[in-house]
C-alpha cells in the first residue's frame, strides 16, 4: 500500500530575522491525520519553521506545498483561508473577553463563521472546562486552561493542517495528558498536526512520525519509536533528560 500524500510539505526552506539565519534547509511533511513532531534544542530553528510554514515569517528559498499546491509567498490570512493555522507558543488568551468571545474570534473566516456554533461544540467536547468556563473572562484561566483556549481557538477556523507551537509549556502531567488526547482527536478527524517543542518523550508519545533539527537543518528522521531509540538524538537534545515523562 503507497503511503498517503502529504498534506503540507515543505521542502529545503531557508528563513531568518536580519542578518542572522536561522533555516538552512529544512524540510518536513505531514499527511492528513498524522502528528509529527519537530525536535531540537533551543535555537534549532523549530519554531521558526512554524512562522515560515504559517506565513508569519517569509522564507528565502525553498518551497511550501498545501495540498500539492503552493502556498507561499503569501500573507498568514490567505494561509489561514486555505487551511492552515498555527497556534503560537504560551496560550495567549484576550483577557479582557469571555472564554466563549475568544473562541467565536477564531472563527473570522466566513466559511468557519457560518460553522461557528458547530464548531464551538466541538471544542467544548475536547476541552469540558471551557464550557464550564465559557462566561468567564480568560484572564481567570489557568496556564493549562488559556493553552486549551489557544488551541480551541485555532480550532474554530476548521483548519485541516495544525502547527502548534510547545503546546505542553508549563502544564502538569494531567492537563499535558488532558491536552494531548485533544490532539489526538483532532488528528483522528484528518487534521494534519505538526508540534513544535521541548518535551521530547511527550512529543513521541503523541506524534507518528519526528524530525530532529539541528541548527536549521534536519538531522535525523524516522517513525517515533525508532527516533526515540536513536543515540543521535540524546546527543543532539542536551537537556533530555528535563523532559516530562
Amino acid at each position: 500500500m503507497s503511503e498517503p500524500r502529504p498534506l503540507i510539505e515543505a521542502r529545503d526552506l531557508h528563513a531568518g530575522y536580519g542578518l542572522a539565519q536561522v533555516l538552512r534547509g529544512a524540510s518536513v511533511d505531514a499527511a492528513g491525520g498524522e502528528i509529527v513532531a519537530l525536535l531540537g534544542p533551543n535555537g534549532a530553528g523549530k519554531s521558526t519553521l512554524l512562522r515560515v510554514i504559517a506565513g508569519l515569517l517569509r522564507a528565502t528559498r525553498g518551497g511550501l506545498l498545501l495540498d500539492g499546491l503552493p502556498i507561499g509567498p503569501s500573507p498568514p490570512w490567505e494561509i489561514a483561508a486555505r487551511g492552515l493555522v498555527m497556534v503560537p507558543e504560551g496560550g495567549r488568551a484576550f483577557e479582557p473577553l469571555s472564554v466563549r468571545e475568544n473562541l467565536e474570534l477564531g472563527a473570522f473566516l466566513p466559511s468557519a463563521h457560518a460553522r461557528a456554533e458547530e464548531t464551538i461544540r466541538e471544542v467544548f467536547a475536547l476541552f469540558p472546562i471551557l464550557e464550564a468556563r465559557q462566561r468567564g473572562r480568560a484572564e481567570n484561566l489557568s496556564g493549562g486552561e488559556r493553552q486549551m483556549l489557544a488551541i480551541g481557538r485555532g480550532l474554530m477556523a476548521r483548519p485541516r493542517v495544525l502547527c502548534l507551537d510547545d503546546p505542553f509549556l508549563g502544564l502538569g502531567r494531567d492537563v499535558a495528558d488532558k491536552v494531548g488526547d485533544a490532539i489526538r482527536a483532532v488528528a483522528a478527524r484528518g487534521v494534519a498536526v505538526l508540534l513544535a517543542g521541548q518535551h521530547v518523550r511527550r512529543l513521541l508519545r503523541l506524534a507518528h512520525r519526528g524530525y530532529v533539527l539541528e541548527e536549521g537543518r534536519v538531522l535525523i528522521e524516522g517513525a517515533s519509536p525508532a527516533l526515540g531509540d536513536d543515540p543521535r538524538l540524546a546527543r543532539a537534545l542536551l537537556d533530555v533528560g528535563r523532559d516530562i515523562s
